[in-house]
């Protein structure tokens, strides 16, 4: 089994700033790609920002420059820290990782989601 937990969601003004959490646990043998989507209500579900094994990261073009993504591959754990939030950055956001567990089987999971909520 494995799990991934979200933390670090919640309301914050206009301009301010929050860290998202990823805890990946569970029998993993590795993990490749982790990253962060989200989905607004009404819209689908988009890329955030999304980091390999070996540190190479990508963004949404509507955050770059103001969120930055990262890893911690010796605690299985990717944060997303959000600057500068606007209003329309309110979403669920979900992590995800692309991972071999022990059995040797790759397979991509998602944590449960956390909202983040920006007032104007």
């Amino acid at each position: 089994q494995v799990q991934l937990v979200e933390s670090g969601g919640g309301l914050v003004q206009a301009g301010g700033s929050l860290r998202l959490s990823c805890a990946a646990s569970g029998s993993i043998f590795s993990i490749n790609a982790m990253g962060w989507y989200r989905q607004a209500p009404g819209k689908q579900r988009e890329l955030v920002a999304r980091i390999t094994s070996g540190g190479t990261t990508n963004y949404a073009d509507s955050v770059k420059g103001r969120f930055t993504i990262s890893r911690d591959n010796a605690k299985n754990t990717v944060y997303l820290q959000m600057n500068s939030l606007k209003p329309e950055d309110t979403a669920v956001y979900y992590c995800n990782a692309a991972l071999r567990d022990l059995a040797d089987t790759w397979g991509r999971y998602w944590g449960q989601g956390t909202q983040v909520t920006v007032s104007s």
